[in-house]
This record gives C-alpha cells, sequence and structure tokens, in this order.
C-alpha cells in the first residue's frame, strides 16, 4: 500500500510538472527577444544551407554546379529566409545590416547580440549540415586532405577567398561598395515614401538583388556582405580540419578575414545614409 500511495503520489507529480514546464516554455517562447533570436537563426540556417549547398555543388560537382547556381542559391536562400522571419525579427540574416539598423536607432542597440548569435549560429549550423551532408564527396574530391589553396581545395565552400590577382586593400575596397550597394537598393525596396516593392513580393525583390550583385560583382572576392554569412563556416572550417590556415592570406597570418568581412561591410552600410 505504501508503495503503492509514493506511486501514485510521483504520478501525480509529474502530471502537475508537466503542464507547468509546457506553460514556462511558451511564456519564454512569447518573449520579443527570444522570438527575434529564434527569427534570426532559422532564417540565417536556412539561407546559408542553400547558399554553402550552391558552393558544394560548384566545386565538388563539376557540371552539376556553376557559378550562376551560386548566385540563385543564395539568393533564393535569402528569399526564404525573408519569408520565415521577415514579420518577426525583419530577417536581417547580415550583421552589418543589423549593426545599420542600430546605427539608425531604427532598433535597439541591446538587440545587437541577441540578433548577432542568432545569425552565428544559425550559420555556423548550417556549416556544420552541408559538411556531413557533403563529407563523402569533400572525402573523395579532396583525396582526404582538408586544403585552403591548390586545385583540390574545399575550404571555399565554406567561406569566401581572395584570388591570386587581387590585394587586400582592394578586396577591402571591394566590399565596402558591393555592401554599400545592397543597403542602398534594400533601403529603396522598402521605403514606404518612394517606390518600395509591391507588398508581399519584397522577399522575391530582395533575392533577386542578391542575384544580380552576385552576377556583376562576385568575380572579386565572392560578395560576402555580411561577416555572419563568412566568419561562422571560417570558424567551422578550422574546427573541421582545414587548420589555422582558413586564417591565412597568401600564407602569412594576418588580419584579412577580419578587415575583409567584418569592417568593410559596416562601413559600406553606413556609407548611404
Amino acid at each position: 500500500m505504501g508503495l503503492g500511495c509514493c506511486s501514485m503520489s510521483t504520478c501525480s507529480s509529474k502530471m502537475v510538472s508537466s503542464p507547468t514546464v509546457i506553460t514556462r516554455m511558451q511564456a519564454i517562447m512569447q518573449k520579443e527577444m527570444v522570438r527575434e533570436f529564434l527569427a534570426e537563426f532559422m532564417s540565417t540556417y536556412v539561407m546559408m544551407v542553400f547558399g554553402l549547398g550552391s558552393v558544394a555543388h560548384m566545386v565538388l560537382g563539376g557540371k552539376l554546379g556553376s557559378f550562376l547556381g551560386v548566385n540563385l542559391g543564395f539568393g533564393f536562400g535569402v528569399t526564404m529566409g525573408v519569408h520565415m522571419a521577415g514579420n518577426i525579427s525583419g530577417a536581417h540574416m547580415n550583421a552589418a545590416l543589423t549593426f545599420t539598423n542600430c546605427a539608425l536607432g531604427r532598433m535597439s542597440w541591446k538587440k545587437f547580440p541577441v540578433y548577432i548569435l542568432g545569425q552565428f549560429l544559425g550559420s555556423f549550423l548550417a556549416a556544420a549540415t552541408i559538411y556531413c551532408l557533403f563529407y563523402t564527396a569533400i572525402i573523395e574530391f579532396s583525396g582526404g586532405r582538408l586544403t585552403v589553396t591548390g586545385p583540390k581545395a574545399t575550404a571555399s565552400i565554406f567561406a569566401t577567398y581572395l584570388p591570386d590577382h587581387s590585394t587586400l586593400w582592394r578586396g577591402f575596397l571591394d566590399e565596402v561598395l558591393v555592401t554599400g550597394l545592397l543597403q542602398l537598393c534594400l533601403f529603396a525596396i522598402t521605403d514606404k515614401e518612394n517606390n518600395p516593392a509591391l507588398q508581399g513580393t519584397q522577399a522575391l525583390v530582395i533575392g533577386i538583388l542578391v542575384v544580380v550583385i552576385g552576377i556583376s560583382l562576385g568575380m572579386n572576392t565572392g560578395y560576402a556582405m555580411n561577416p555572419s554569412r563568412d566568419l561562422p563556416p571560417r570558424f567551422f572550417t578550422y574546427i573541421a580540419g582545414w587548420g589555422i590556415q582558413v586564417f591565412r592570406w597568401n600564407h602569412l597570418l594576418g588580419l584579412h578575414w577580419l578587415h575583409h568581412h567584418t569592417e568593410a561591410p559596416h562601413i559600406g552600410g553606413l556609407h548611404d545614409v
């Protein structure tokens, strides 16, 4: 009897605690910052899975991939991300865009780390996802050696690297200009007092914008335009086995990756305001 009573008491306690836990979870999910964090996380993850997957096809798949395919992958990945999170967080998916909105006073600076954390985690997880999906293809293509440079390099699947004909400062200025054009066009697309995109078409128009930028200006630097697109996958490749070489440029350890992909987008973002 004693055991029976104890068992019934335990069951009753579990029945009471379960709804309590669910209620608490629902209350947490209703908090604005939590919703915005999850929105940035999911939208960035979706954008990056489609984008990095298209790069993997170009690098590993031969005729199965192309530079146009990469532009379409990232462009329509952005479109899907906007559809997922546009009405919750604005679907920034871009640390430079978040920085600009804070600098303009359009959103509070206290939200800045929340957005960035969501973007970075989503991007990092997307890189891990693509690595798992294409692992055997990466190993077969590279002969089991994970390299950053050379004909069998695979690090470029995840992050962007300057070509041999370019220099650090040329790459920096290229990213300033390209990111500035991105911000300028985004403001035009969403400016209700001018000639904005038709209601319901903004996501598609923004995706087309990314495709056009890639097709016309993507050759020199890979048009990262976005620290959230480049830095987390770069850190992933460092952890996954590509090593410290992912933070080197022309075999010299420096701040190329930081200046080229973090400072340039921020300056470009403010350049248009």
